[in-house]
């Protein structure tokens, strides 16, 4: 009997045990859970939307790796916007001193040739009178090839330095600015060439108040971009392939725009 006894003491036991287990397990559980957090606590604590994309890689880049690159940037796009602005700023000298406006009266004589075709120098003097004038910058009057005065003065050109002289030529053209220059390259095939040295003489003390040296090469894609600009600003045209085309392949026309160009460098001081 003491056996049978002992073994359902032991179930007993095991099964009170069992009980016991189950109560403590329920109340640790229910103790454990009151102090994690509630399902809506936990949402409050969740990163937002934002926090959870991938960070930019420029956050990692140090700041003095980052200046630079932007330094450069700045830079290289003011270099391009002073170009586009002044494309003819490294070809000419306009002096800071005196303002051209001033001036009055200019007298312009017919430029002189060096090229391989004399017709040339009449036909760009011609255009940049016509330019000039209507910049409306001074007053030009015109002095040509078959004209006295232009021989006397062009055989006097180097020694315009003396006052005697300077007086006699302003008594001579009724004028305070004398325009000179030589056509110095043209080439109209295989594709147009000009090239000219310019230069603006003040007649009261000899100085020279404007030069310029350039040669326009039309096959130049620089060349054809301030074609295209030109092109833009006469608003009863405006531009297009065909007028494009003609000014490149056209003697005339292609004068014409290199008038446009230096007549233009004329006005830098209204543009200060």
């Amino acid at each position: 009997m003491a056996p049978h006894k002992r073994a359902e003491g032991e179930k007993v036991g095991s099964s009170e045990a069992e009980k016991v287990g189950r109560s403590k397990g329920k109340k640790v559980g229910r103790s454990e859970g009151e102090k994690t957090l509630r399902p809506s606590s936990v949402l409050t604590f969740l990163p937002s939307s934002s926090l959870l994309r991938p960070p930019s890689p420029l956050t990692f880049l140090p700041s003095f790796a980052v200046l630079p690159a932007l330094l450069v940037l700045v830079l290289a796009g003011g270099c391009e916007s002073e170009l586009d602005r002044d494309p003819m700023a490294r070809s000419y000298f306009l002096s800071p001193h005196k303002d051209v406006r001033r001036l009055g009266r200019v007298v312009f004589l017919e430029l002189e040739n060096r090229s391989s075709y004399p017709e040339m120098a009449p036909a760009v003097t011609d255009a940049l009178f016509l330019e000039t004038q209507k910049r409306q910058v001074f007053g030009v009057v015109v002095v040509h090839r078959d004209d006295p005065a232009w021989q006397d003065l062009q055989a006097h050109i180097d020694s315009l330095g003396a006052l005697q002289q300077l007086e006699a030529a302003r008594t001579l053209l009724n004028a305070n600015g004398l325009l000179v220059g030589t056509v110095t390259r043209y080439e109209p095939y295989p594709h147009l060439v000009i090239g000219l040295r310019l230069k603006l003489i003040d007649l009261a003390d000899g100085q020279i108040l404007w030069g310029l040296e350039q040669v326009w090469d039309s096959s130049d894609r620089g060349l054809r971009r301030r074609i295209r600009a030109s092109l833009w600003e006469n608003r009863f045209t405006g531009p297009s392939p065909l007028r494009e085309e003609l000014v490149v392949i056209s003697p005339l026309n292609f004068s014409k725009f290199v008038a446009y160009e230096v007549a233009g460098t004329f006005e830098r001081h209204r543009r200060r």
